[in-house]
């Protein structure tokens, strides 16, 4: 399984040799499914909360008596069909909503995602990335360029959710000239995931050979050790 390698000039430099267990897995949508709805649970901050008839202020005496007024009965403006009062089965800041993932089950996902992209041809091999100065401009022409070396003119028009840029090593130069990007995100290819890769487009894999190179130890460690 080979693939293209670009310059930032959009020029093709050479092909790349791709482990088939990253980009060779076949399609399960139930799996990805499971996975990306997991970690989004995880990802909650479960901060919403409120208040019950028990924790809002004010109701210590009756409003007014039982009888003969004319109204109907009530013992305290707590209760939850009174302006102010409690919140019947309202968010809990101490519901749990964490899923356990499986560390196998995860790895999985995450080939299967790239593996998908990969025969979609949405992910785009480049040679470097990597920028001295952090320059906006410099990065737009570089996307531009990509964008028409490769033939995926949508890279350079695409309003949101373009591409995700994985990056071998952190560059905070490359990092912040693209950060002005509102439909373009820099992340680590340690750090990379499913629901990142599906949140964009493009795949833009820099510094190809040892990104690649990451993402095969971390999907298949074992694989690695027997080499």
């Amino acid at each position: 399984m080979n693939a293209k390698v670009y310059s930032r000039e959009g020029k093709e430099t050479g092909s790349l040799e791709l482990p088939e267990a990253v980009f060779g897995v076949a399609w399960n949508p139930n799996l990805v499914h499971e996975v990306v709805i997991g970690m989004q649970a995880n990802a909650r901050a479960g901060t919403a909360h409120t208040k019950d008839r028990s924790e809002v202020r004010g109701g210590g005496r009756k409003p007014w008596r039982q009888k003969g007024t004319g109204r109907a009965r009530h013992g305290s403006n707590r209760s939850p069909i009174w302006t102010g009062g409690g919140v019947t089965f309202g968010p809990r800041s101490e519901k749990d909503y964490s899923v356990k993932i499986n560390k196998k089950v995860r790895t999985k996902a995450l080939a299967t995602v790239l593996s998908k992209k990969f025969a979609d041809q949405e992910v785009l091999f480049i040679d470097s990335l990597k920028m001295d100065d952090p320059k906006t401009k410099e990065a737009k022409a570089v996307i531009s360029a990509i964008a028409k070396g490769t033939g995926q003119d949508s890279l350079a028009t695409k309003r949101k959710n373009a591409a995700v840029v994985i990056l071998a090593d952190r560059s905070l130069a490359t990092e912040k000239s693209f950060r002005n990007f509102g439909n373009i995100e820099v992340i680590m290819a340690k750090d990379i995931n499913p629901v990142e890769l599906l949140t964009y487009k493009y795949v833009v894999v820099a510094d190809a050979s040892s990104s690649v190179e990451i993402l095969e130890k971390r999907i298949t460690p074992s694989a690695l050790k027997s080499k």
